[in-house]
């Protein structure tokens, strides 16, 4: 059967499907290669398979209606020893092409013994994808109005599809994946999960651990989910690399003069940002990779020149990918059913005001606590555990998406070895040289607790 974005079937009925399927991946599961069943994949790609594994829309009800979550493959290279399911994180984030960009990077060696198996959570691309408009809201100013209509539409959908709505949460997921697992024919499965994917693992591990065979975690969430807390916490992230960014010039005093130490640097950039508004706001706090090019453009401004034309970033998520490789409600849904954050725009917005007052440069780029104003369903908190499987996590020292502080407070919490990256990009482990830690890991178990060069700051 065709792997389709079809709706239709999101609350249709199905077979019955056990609570807990004895068969073998080979006697039900239909794998495919993705380029003849799945609409719009990629036709040069004869590596990667496909197939549908069958979930109810509420596990309180498996006799209910079910969909089918998408489910994709590279096959081992080697002498097979198990498989490892791949999440990139979102929430509302396509997995379902992971395996390829894992088996190309510095991590590909995963490849050798292991199955690499990617998958679509429910409610996005090719898992049912939810047919609800949302506005993703950019950094800046909320708008009481937008926010009230934004409310509205998610009302209308919460209305509309009321149970699966209701499920759209981090331990429904897990639960998908754990008839992934089953579908595979697995006892135990490798998890590799990035950002949002992180919770999704700890969760897996929370109510599976029996059932993990080795699992890590890159760019770690924190580990008591709030929208409020992920606003504070990446603002304050954001701040601390324009401070590191002030410093950065201030050593190369004699090609941009802005001043020779990180103060005078900071207070000469925010200066220049009064006089010229969000077009410098925009430069401040960005990665790393970006500072030579945003410094030129910084002094041409100030000497009355115009901005260098090129890519400009805020240092956000940055969520590029193929068509409907995102959901943007699934996203909201998930956040919102599960963080105990204030409904109302008038504390949201307050909430800007004090953040603006103790941030100066990123209080007012905080956009995830804006998405849940209006939200009508009560919050689920997330609720963690330690385990005894083994359990590697990866935090980016200097990265402002998830801060390093949640991957310290996630070790706290759910055990296992952190190891540090040096760097300020997003997920970045399995394009590094030390991915090859990934590799270890998952081959022999061993995990570690060291440091990890990322990429050098580029040079003026």
């Amino acid at each position: 059967m065709p792997i389709t974005r079809s709706t239709v079937a999101l609350l249709a009925a199905a077979a019955l499907l056990p609570a807990v399927p004895a068969v073998a991946a080979a006697d039900w599961l239909s794998w495919q290669l993705c380029a003849t069943v799945a609409k719009g994949w990629d036709p040069g790609d004869h590596r990667t398979e496909c197939a549908q594994v069958p979930v109810p829309v509420d596990y309180a009800d498996p006799g209910g209606p079910k969909i089918d979550i998408a489910v994709s493959r590279i096959r081992a290279t080697g002498t097979r020893t198990g498989a490892v399911l791949l999440n990139p994180g979102g929430p509302g984030q396509s997995g379902l092409t992971m395996p390829g960009s894992i088996a190309d990077s510095h991590a590909g060696g995963l490849g050798v013994h292991h199955d690499l198996i990617g998958f679509d959570p429910r409610g996005v691309g090719y898992s049912a994808d939810l047919p609800c408009p949302a506005e993703f809201p950019e950094p800046g100013i909320p708008d009481k109005e937008k926010a009230r209509e934004a409310a509205e539409a998610n009302r209308k959908c919460v209305d509309a599809h009321p149970a699966f709505v209701r499920n759209l949460t981090t331990p429904t997921i897990a639960r998908d994946l754990d008839r992934i697992r089953v579908a595979l024919g697995e006892d135990k499965i490798g998890y590799y999960g990035v950002s949002w994917g992180t919770a999704l693992g700890a969760q897996y591990r929370t109510l599976f651990d029996d059932h993990v065979d080795k699992m890590l975690l890159d760019s770690v969430m924190l580990p008591d989910l709030n929208v409020t807390a992920m606003d504070d916490g990446q603002a304050t992230a954001g701040e601390n690399t324009f401070h590191e960014f002030a410093a950065w010039i201030a050593r190369y005093d004699a090609i941009y003069r802005f001043g020779t130490t990180e103060p005078a640097v900071a207070d000469a950039l925010l200066g220049l940002r009064d006089r010229h508004g969000a077009t410098v706001g925009g430069m401040l706090a960005n990665p790393r990779r970006e500072w030579a090019g945003l410094a030129k453009q910084l002094a041409a401004i100030r000497d009355g020149g115009a901005p260098v034309a090129g890519k400009a970033t805020t240092g956000g998520l940055g969520w590029d990918g193929e068509p409907h490789a995102f959901n943007h409600f699934q996203q909201t849904a998930l956040l919102c059913n599960e963080s105990p954050s204030p409904r109302d725009f008038e504390t949201v917005w307050q909430h800007r005001l004090d953040r603006m007052k103790r941030l100066p440069v990123a209080g007012g780029y905080g956009f995830y606590e804006q998405l849940c104003v209006g939200w009508p369903l009560a919050a689920r908190p997330w609720s963690f555990k330690t385990g005894t499987s083994p359990l590697q996590l990866a935090g980016h020292l200097y990265e402002p998406v998830t801060p390093i502080g949640w991957a310290i407070a996630m070790h706290r919490r759910i055990g296992g070895a952190l190891l540090t990256v040096e760097d300020d990009i997003h997920g970045s482990l399995s394009s590094l040289p030390c991915a090859d830690a990934v590799v270890t890991f998952f081959d022999t178990g061993k995990t570690t607790s060291a440091s990890c060069a990322g990429a050098p700051v580029p040079a003026p």
